[in-house]
């Protein structure tokens, strides 16, 4: 129990430690603008918007189409922090989107900000509702893609959801919901599933007992760390309660089928969530063969990379996180 709780608290506190890491440095690439920032849902204490990339014409597995497909990144922060148009990520946009994909980077309301977590079981329904308010933000910018997909040109059967940790953990969330048949997911189209979803260091996280997938869920790229003592790389479960990182995932998906790629980063932590632009080729391989051309290509890979950025903040444990809570 106490191990569960300690990883709670570590998911929590670490998104304030990674916004840190989250800025342009010497020697960057320029900064790139968006296209448009929509407005795509009202709420009762705030607007949502979206920052739209269009993509580049004549280019990717696309080339030929009119209507594209298009990219909704979610960011991570712990539910707690974070923002849509981090300029390291808006690089990574820019990229995608020179790729041939039309990216539409989201905001969502952040269900822990301000909020002080106890460190005992009264957390995980905290954590559970958080987890959601992102996941039906999620839903709502997808519907609104769905509803202007003429206008933006976007191929409504190629929607796609990227995201990074606490983003990672809201697309890998959704996708379930949606397998599972979950109410929340009803708001969508009955005929909708997301063509893929590529998870950085993400996990799935239930109060309702072990995870299953009753329905085939779409082509998955999973990237994770061997050594994330963040976001989990395995499972942990306590009593009704789960958290399924990328390895008890595959586990998942292999009974089921699915059409997913899993790179397991030996001996790395939680950097491999902000490691999208380290592994482009990567991933515009996934969207080309396992999502566009709809090939089942499954890929299990144990790397090693030398060359990814040890980020101090990304090897602490749970009871460094807590003990040392970061400075915003």
């Amino acid at each position: 129990m106490k191990r569960f709780l300690l990883l709670i608290l570590a998911v929590l506190s670490a998104g304030l430690l990674a916004a840190q890491e989250r800025h342009d440095g010497p020697g960057s690439d320029p900064v790139p603008d968006p296209d448009a920032t929509i407005l795509f849902a009202h709420r009762d204490t705030c607007d949502l918007y979206l920052d739209f990339y269009a993509a580049a014409p004549g280019v990717g597995p696309c080339a030929d189409t009119l209507l594209k497909p298009v990219i909704i990144h979610i960011f991570g922060g712990a539910f707690m922090s974070g923002q849509r148009d981090w300029p390291r990520d808006k690089v990574w946009y820019r990229q995608m989107a020179d790729a041939g994909y039309h990216v539409a980077a989201i905001e969502y309301r952040l269900g822990l900000k301000g909020q002080k977590v106890k460190p005992d079981l009264s957390a995980l329904p905290t954590l559970a509702n958080a987890i959601q308010m992102a996941v039906d933000d999620l839903f709502s910018a997808t519907n609104y893609l769905i509803e202007h997909a003429y206008e933006l040109g976007i191929d409504m059967d190629r929607i796609i959801v990227s995201g990074s940790s606490a983003g990672a953990i809201t697309a890998l969330q959704a996708e379930w919901e949606i397998c599972s048949v979950k109410e929340p997911a009803q708001v969508l189209p009955g005929w909708f599933n997301y063509a893929g979803i590529m998870a950085f260091a993400g996990a799935v996280f239930t109060t309702e007992g072990p995870i299953t997938y009753p329905r085939r869920p779409c082509p998955t790229l999973l990237l994770h760390g061997t050594a994330d003592h963040i976001v989990p790389y395995g499972r942990i479960a306590l009593f009704r309660n789960e958290f399924c990182g990328a390895d008890a995932l595959a586990r998942l998906f292999d009974a089921a089928g699915a059409n997913y790629q899993i790179y397991r980063f030996r001996d790395a932590g939680h950097e491999i969530a902000i490691s999208m632009l380290r592994n482009v080729p990567e991933e515009l391989r996934f969207l080309e063969e396992n999502v566009i051309k709809g090939v089942h290509r499954p890929v299990d890979a144990l790397v090693k990379d030398a060359g990814i950025p040890d980020a101090g903040w990304s090897r602490l444990g749970f009871r460094q996180l807590y003990n040392k809570p970061p400075v915003n």
